[in-house]
């Protein structure tokens, strides 16, 4: 089962995951919500649309920006709606 790790914590596991550009999108629902807070920052992809990112916090420590999702994704991405996926450390595992 996919399971993404951060500063030896599960954040999210999941075995219904969406694979996009070789990124785990793992399903909302499977995010742990105490470990995650929401970020100012975004970005742009031009067929996914705009991202909006998540800081992750564990045993005192922060991660800043280190998970993002589609709020509104493209069409093209409609699948990834509701998914998180996760980078700056954080392992994800099959």
């Amino acid at each position: 089962m996919p399971t993404a790790t951060w500063n030896g914590t599960v954040i999210a596991s999941s075995d219904e995951t969406v694979i996009v550009e070789n990124n785990h999108y793992f399903p909302r629902s499977s995010v742990r919500e105490d470990l995650v807070r929401p970020s100012t920052a975004d970005s742009f992809c031009p067929w996914k649309g705009t991202a909006s990112y998540l800081s992750i916090e564990v045993d005192g420590e922060t991660n800043a920006d280190a998970a993002w999702f589609y709020p509104e994704p493209k069409d093209a991405a409609a699948e990834i709606k509701d998914h998180v996926a996760f980078w700056k450390g954080v392992e994800v595992t099959d």
